[in-house]
């Protein structure tokens, strides 16, 4: 039976700690359906890691071993014109030696990804600093038929950031200006290189807030995150890249810069280009400034960490949620048992709660700590009184909020330390999210280390991951492409919001029909007809 009368919140922007009285049968603590508690202290324990995750590279031995993408998947390159001394001394006289970089040690974190699952033969980085910069290389790279791979912080999870034959890496880590703020509008404008934590930091001292949180927000750049349209933890709340982002700027493959620069929220004279640039994995222009509206920075966070025991009550939790906290919902996450194990096991994180089969994160945002309090006292009430909730932590100070948000955002990073990881990003009906996760399970057994899901709970995002000692054509031909086909078959996405890259264009089909896919080749054609612009990625081969 539930024996706690009071619920603690300690309120770190306001220095104070406040106690909630339970009232008998109010908030439902005495609950005869369950043996759990609700305790907010229990955060206490947690080990308090940086909020901001940085996903850079290395050059160990093993990532040297790795085999080149191209060998593993049997690919062809393309017609492209191979680099010279020539090309070389050219790009010096854009860029500087000190930005043009051949040595193969350096050059290794650029070939690999960071989830060491592709590795390109690149021989050349050049690092501009300027969208003038960017267009004197493509417009060399145009005029020679030079293939080029734009790269921003390598974190991508599709190979859509890293070469796979010789592509000439155009990196935008110099690129790393915020160029202004408006309060106002709240509208913020940076370089494509902005590191996306750079940019929040750059929008909170405004009292703002970029609206897109990863977990590999110490890394990422802004214009990675626009050219793959990332997603994100508090999508639920602020929407998607697509609705936020009010201007971009690239440069296309001949050079020319694509000015669709506006920082104004209404623009409604002709087609939208810079909606085909969102999204596009730098296939049709590398993004090099972008601006992106900024809504209010919260003044108080709360976040709720739930165990139950099957999928189907978090359902009911999230209806219950959305009625009861409604317009402070800022995010709704989930993790199975698997994931907590992986995290606790390899990273030395520690569960505050009782170990359950699932995990449960809501956090809310608002303007007035009294009321969001007040509106998170009554909807954990409401649903421990009726018995859905096993066990649960609650914490609005920030070092036991972040401590609670690493559990769920270090499992790609405990995913690495478990072995070759094969990851999908996948969307389907909410309710319907954790069926494929069962039959991989029972499709791998005996072939695979773990089988996880976790994800974004409130907008339909799972994300499957599969874990084996190694990399195995026989593993491989088991899962692929029998995740798309089961996706299809409940009419999902085959990519929620990582993109395409390399790994999955030539699934697109499962996901779109083929006059759609048709109609992309031709965007192409028009954009980059000599196919310089990241080739290999983002649409299917054509057959």
């Amino acid at each position: 039976m539930f024996r706690l009368k009071t619920l603690t919140w300690i309120n770190h922007s306001m220095q104070r700690a406040t106690t909630v009285a339970a009232a008998a049968g109010g908030v439902g603590l005495n609950n005869s359906h369950s043996s759990s508690k609700l305790n907010s202290a229990a955060a206490t324990s947690l080990a308090t890691a940086p909020y901001c995750r940085s996903y850079s590279d290395d050059s160990s031995s093993s990532r040297t071993q790795m085999p080149f993408t191209a060998d593993i998947y049997n690919i062809k390159r393309g017609d492209y014109a191979v680099l010279s001394d020539d090309d070389i001394r050219h790009f010096t006289g854009i860029v500087g030696a000190m930005n043009v970089v051949n040595d193969e040690d350096e050059l290794m974190g650029h070939n690999i990804d960071w989830i060491k699952t592709c590795r390109g033969q690149s021989s050349l980085l050049l690092k501009p600093r300027n969208t003038e910069e960017v267009s004197a290389i493509m417009k060399h790279c145009d005029q020679r038929h030079l293939a080029v791979c734009p790269q921003g912080g390598n974190t991508g999870l599709v190979g859509g950031s890293v070469p796979v034959f010789d592509e000439v890496i155009i990196s935008t880590q110099r690129m790393h200006d915020v160029i202004s703020i408006d309060p106002l509008s709240g509208v913020l404008v940076c370089q494509s290189g902005c590191v996306l934590q750079k940019a929040n930091e750059a929008a909170n001292r405004h009292d703002l807030l970029v609206p897109l949180d990863l977990g590999a927000k110490g890394s990422c750049q802004i214009g990675g995150n626009v050219s793959t349209n990332a997603g994100g933890l508090r999508l639920l709340r602020y929407g998607p890249l697509r609705g936020t982002v009010v201007g971009v700027e690239a440069v296309g493959a001949d050079g020319n810069v694509i000015d669709c620069l506006s920082s104004l929220r209404k623009d409604n004279t002709g087609y939208d280009i810079k909606q085909l640039l969102i999204g596009s994995e730098g296939t049709l222009g590398i993004v090099t400034k972008v601006a992106i509206l900024c809504p209010p920075k919260p003044k108080s966070l709360n976040v709720a960490f739930l165990a139950v025991d099957d999928f189907q009550t978090m359902m009911t939790l999230i209806k219950q949620a959305r009625a009861d906290l409604g317009e402070i919902i800022s995010a709704i996450e989930f993790l199975d048992a698997e994931s907590m194990r992986l995290v606790t096991t390899h990273l030395g994180l520690s569960n505050p709660i009782e170990s359950h089969n699932f995990y449960m994160l809501i956090e809310t945002s608002g303007s007035d700590a009294t009321h969001d309090e007040e509106k998170m006292q009554n909807f954990l009430g409401s649903i421990m009184e009726d018995g859905l909730v096993l066990d649960g932590t609650v914490a609005s100070d920030y070092s036991k909020m972040y401590a609670i948000w690493d559990l769920r955002e270090r499992i790609a990073e405990a995913l690495l330390v478990d072995g070759y990881c094969f990851k999908y990003d996948i969307s389907f009906k909410t309710e319907e999210m954790y069926d494929l996760v069962l039959k991989m399970r029972e499709r791998l057994k005996g072939h695979c280390k773990t089988v996880t899901g976790y994800g974004h709970l409130g907008d339909g995002n799972l994300h499957l991951n599969i874990t084996v000692d190694q990399f195995s054509k026989e593993n491989f031909s088991l899962i692929e492409p029998f995740v798309f086909e089961e996706t299809q078959k409940l009419r999902g996405s085959i990519s929620a919001e990582h993109g395409l890259g390399f790994k999955k264009r030539n699934y697109i089909g499962y996901t779109k029909s083929q006059s759609v896919i048709d109609i992309m080749h031709r965007i192409k054609e028009i954009f980059d007809p000599k196919k310089i612009l990241n080739p290999y990625k983002t649409l299917p081969d054509v057959k």
